[in-house]
C-alpha cells in the first residue's frame, strides 16, 4: 500500500510501543519510524524483538529494543525509564501486546481467562500509569490497540471480549482525566485482518470465503489499513481527537463479522 503521509509526519516523536516486534502492533511501530519517530520496542523476550529492530535500523531508523512483561509493573517502569535514559524522552505510548486463543466459555479456565485479562487490560494500565509523568511532560498520547469482539458477541473469545472492553473504557476515561495534562487517549479496534498470525490461527479456511462476502467494503483489512491509521491518531492532524476508539474493520462488526 502506497504511503499517504509525508515521510516526516512524526519527526522528532518518540514512541514507547509494547508488542511491538510482530503483528499489527510491529506494523504500527514500523510504520512510525519510517515516519521519522524514533522508536522504543518492548515485548517479554528481547529475542522478539530483534527482527524489528533490524527492520528499523535497516532503513536507516532508530529502535530501542526492552524487554519487559507488561503484567509486572516494576518491569514497565525499569523499560519507561531506560527508554528515557536512551531517548531523553517520550511522546507516544502504543499498547499492543495482547494475549489470544480460541475457547469455548464451559472449557475456558479461570487462570487463562486471567491471563488475557492480565496482559490486554492490566497490562495497558500498566504502560499507561507507568508513562504518565513522561507523557504529562511531553504533552504527548496514548494509542490503544483494541478489537470489535465485544460490540455484539463473539463465540469462543469471551476472554478477549472481555479484555477488549476493558480497554476501551481505559482509553474513554483517561481521556478525561488526563486531558487537562494535555495527554490525548485514542484506541484503533482493528476488524479482520488478513496478513495476521492471529488470522490465520483464528479463522478455519472454510469460514474465509463465507466471511468475506459479508464485509461491506468487499475485502479483508491489511496491516496497513492499521498503520495509516495510527499514524493519522498520531499526527497532528488529529490534536483535537480524544476518546475515540476508531473502529477499522470496513464495516463487519455492523453485520456481526467482526473477528481479530
Amino acid at each position: 500500500m502506497k504511503k499517504l503521509f509525508a515521510e516526516n509526519i512524526l519527526q522528532g516523536k518518540v514512541a514507547f510501543v509494547t508488542g511491538g516486534g510482530t503483528g499489527i502492533t510491529g506494523g504500527v511501530a514500523r510504520a512510525f519510524a519510517e515516519h521519522g519517530a524514533k522508536l522504543a520496542i518492548t515485548s517479554r523476550k528481547e529475542e522478539n524483538l530483534a527482527g524489528m529492530k533490524a527492520t528499523v535500523e535497516g532503513f536507516g531508523g532508530e529502535c530501542f529494543a526492552v524487554a519487559a512483561d507488561v503484567r509486572d509493573f516494576d518491569a514497565v517502569e525499569a523499560a519507561i525509564a531506560k527508554t528515557v535514559e536512551h531517548y531523553g524522552k517520550i511522546d507516544i505510548v502504543v499498547n499492543g501486546a495482547a494475549g489470544n486463543f480460541l475457547c469455548a466459555a464451559e472449557q475456558l479456565s479461570a487462570n487463562g481467562f486471567g491471563t488475557v485479562v492480565d496482559i490486554d487490560t492490566k497490562g495497558t494500565f500498566n504502560v499507561c500509569r507507568a508513562s504518565f509523568e513522561e507523557l504529562k511532560r511531553s504533552k504527548g498520547q496514548i494509542l490503544n490497540i483494541s478489537a470489535t469482539l465485544h460490540y455484539l458477541a463473539t463465540p469462543m473469545q469471551i476472554h478477549v471480549s472481555a479484555a477488549k472492553a476493558g480497554v476501551d473504557a481505559i482509553t474513554r476515561n483517561l481521556s478525561v482525566e488526563w486531558g487537562r495534562h494535555g495527554i490525548r487517549v485514542n484506541g484503533i479496534a482493528p476488524g479482520p485482518i488478513e496478513d495476521t498470525e492471529g488470522m490465520k490461527r483464528l479463522l478455519m479456511p472454510e469460514l474465509k470465503e463465507k466471511m468475506m462476502r459479508k464485509i461491506p467494503v468487499g475485502r479483508f483489512g491489511r496491516i496497513a489499513d492499521i498503520e495509516n491509521a495510527a499514524l493519522f491518531l498520531a499526527s497532528d492532524a488529529a490534536n483535537y481527537v480524544t476518546g475515540v476508539t476508531l473502529v477499522v474493520d470496513g464495516g463487519s462488526w455492523l453485520l456481526g463479522t467482526s473477528l481479530t
